[in-house]
Order: structure tokens, then sequence, then C-alpha cells
């Protein structure tokens, strides 16, 4: 009777082993798969991240690149020597004192600023003189005027005219300020005449 019992709970002993063994068998194998989707969503995830990167870069010289193009602004003032002109012809006015000259895109030797890419620029100026005649100028895009500034200083003493305008321009385009012919302009250290423009926007 003894071994009948011992015999059947050997054998339940031996059931339930095999119950174990089985449910940690099973067990394993979902281990398994859990460690290779996660290997796979690790592989994902560093794939992911290294695109994120690369595009992150991209990005950057993209707008490093852009930001470089559109850096375009100057500022120049007329002399330091008092009176420019009159002239017996059309003369080009050379604004030789650079304030700012961002991108270079203004020659002050020559007076003239080249646009570096398509797109739409402000230019504006102001222009003194100090003595009685008339005083002026002439903006030009290449070599078509655009606009042309008078007055007449008939009482003595200092006076100025100023003007602004925005131009679309192609890449290489040239605009500079013109005096006409028995005009005269005056300036100093104190910048009472001076050229300016720069980029709005690119097209």
């Amino acid at each position: 009777m003894k071994s009948e019992a011992q015999s059947a709970l050997l054998t339940e002993t031996s059931s339930r082993l095999d119950t174990a063994e089985s449910r940690s068998t099973e067990l394993e194998v979902r281990l398994r798969v859990g460690e290779k989707q996660l290997e796979h969503l690790d592989t994902e995830s560093t794939g992911l991240s290294l695109r994120l990167n690369v595009t992150d870069d991209r990005l950057q010289q993209i707008i490093n690149s852009n930001s470089d193009e559109l850096k375009v602004a100057f500022s120049a003032g007329l002399t330091d020597s008092g009176s420019v002109g009159p002239f017996d012809e059309e003369t080009t006015l050379i604004f030789s004192k650079t304030i700012s000259n961002v991108g270079r895109a203004y020659n002050q030797t020559a007076g003239v600023f080249t646009a570096p890419v398509r797109g739409v620029y402000f230019f504006c100026y102001t222009a003194a003189d100090y003595l009685k005649g008339y005083m002026g100028l002439y903006l030009y895009r290449n070599d078509q005027p655009v606009i042309f500034n008078l007055d007449l200083n008939d009482h003595g003493g200092y006076a100025s005219t100023s003007n602004s305008v925005a131009l679309q321009l192609e890449e290489g385009d040239r605009v500079r300020l013109s005096l006409p012919a028995s005009y005269r302009l005056y300036d100093d250290s104190r910048n009472f005449s001076l050229f300016s423009g720069f980029l709005l926007f690119p097209l």
C-alpha cells in the first residue's frame, strides 16, 4: 500500500517536472524571440539615428551655403576732401570711404555695385552741398538711369537731397551713382553724402 502511494507520488512529481520543463522551454523560446526583436529594434534605431545625423548635417550645409550667399550689404561715404565737381561731363561718383561691404559686391575703386546673385535689392543715397548752385545725381542700373534727383541751392549753406529704390537685378547687373555735368556735391569726414544698398531676397 505504501509502495503504491509512493509510486503515485513519484508519477505526479514526474508529471509536474515535465510540465515545468515544458514551460521553461516555452519561456526560453519566448526570451530568444524577444531578444531578436530587441536586436532588430536596436538596429532600426541606430539606422534612424544615423539618417537623422546625415539629414542634420545636410541641412546645416544648406543653411550655411545660403547664408553666405545672402549676406550682401554695403555703405560708403563719398570723400573727405570737400567739394566734388563741377565737371565738364557726367561723371560716375566714386564713394571711396567704405563703411561696410559685406559680400564685397561694392567696388570702392570704381564706385560700382555688382549684383552677386539674381534678386531684389534696395538702394538709398544722400547727397549734400553747401554752395549756391545745382546739386543732384543719377542712379544707374547698368547704362540706364533709374532715378534723377535735383536741387537748387539758392541760399548758400548746407542743403541735401536723398532717394531710395528697390530694384530687381540679374547676376552681374551694375548699380552706380553719377554726377551730371556742371553739378556739384560736398562731403567731408562727417559723411554728408552716402551710398548704401543691400539684398532684400534672392530670386
